[in-house]
């Protein structure tokens, strides 16, 4: 075997195997899902949410369901109350339109369960896994919770209390609120900067910030608010420049 003819074998070797490798690297990708988070404030429903458009679905507030603007039916999502860390499994029951304000729209009954301020119903929705079974499961589980697969068209539900065997916490002691939007990340300062400065002359807001996550992240906020009532306004203003799905975090 001459010289040349090693050399292209060679050649030919390396080429199968970049290709081989790229592929494979672009399987993985394909496979590779991101799961859908969002931290923000519950539309809990009412009649009157769809009697005046506010929502263009309806559900029935005696059963646990959610509805989703992003999400397709039946996707299970896991439903958080982060100030007692209660939360509740279910999927997504009816996808819907109604402000983006809002990052779901739940029944009165997951509101009562997972005890939100129905003035503040601050949650985190997280996207799970598919799974075969949801393991229904609870403190003290109550009979009506045991039908309510049979009220809804989901395949199982499961209801959770991580604040189990831990030490009671006095109600009257209200938290207070500090609500804070994320706007974006930046690779640069000067980045956020500039568009902090932007958005000072545009919507006129003055309570902006901008916090050094490490040193190529740089996370434009703006708050913190004390309640829903008080950023509302400034969500909307931003909604309307083009931001939108923005996070809302309680500090």
């Amino acid at each position: 075997m001459n010289l040349n003819t090693i050399v292209l074998l060679l050649i030919s070797t390396i080429f199968l195997n970049s290709c081989a490798d790229y592929k494979t690297d672009r399987t993985l990708k394909k496979k590779e899902k991101k799961y859908y988070s969002s931290l923000g404030f519950a539309l809990i429903y009412s009649d009157h949410h769809y009697l005046n458009k506010v929502v263009n679905k309806k559900i029935k507030n005696d059963d646990s369901v959610a509805m989703h603007n992003l999400l397709k039916i039946n996707t299970p999502i896991k439903i958080i109350n982060p100030d007692n860390s209660k939360f509740i499994e279910t999927k997504i029951y009816k996808r819907a339109d109604y402000p983006k304000i809002f990052n779901v729209v739940i029944s009165r009954k997951i509101a009562s369960f997972l005890e939100l301020d129905f003035n503040n119903p601050y949650v985190e929705i997280i996207e799970v896994k598919k799974n075969k079974t949801f393991v229904a499961k609870e403190g003290n589980i109550f009979e009506e919770e045991k039908n309510v697969i049979d009220k809804v068209p989901v395949d199982e539900i499961k209801i959770n209390d991580l604040t189990l065997n831990k030490p009671k916490i006095n109600k009257k002691l209200t938290k207070k609120n500090n609500f804070i939007l994320v706007i974006s990340d930046f690779y640069y300062m000067d980045s956020a900067n500039n568009l902090k400065n932007e958005l000072i002359k545009k919507i006129n807001i003055n309570n902006l910030s901008i916090k050094k996550i490490n040193n190529n992240k740089y996370r434009l906020l703006v708050g913190p608010f004390e309640s829903f009532n008080a950023l509302k306004t400034t969500y909307i203003s931003l909604n309307k420049l083009g931001f939108e799905d923005l996070n809302v975090y309680n500090e």
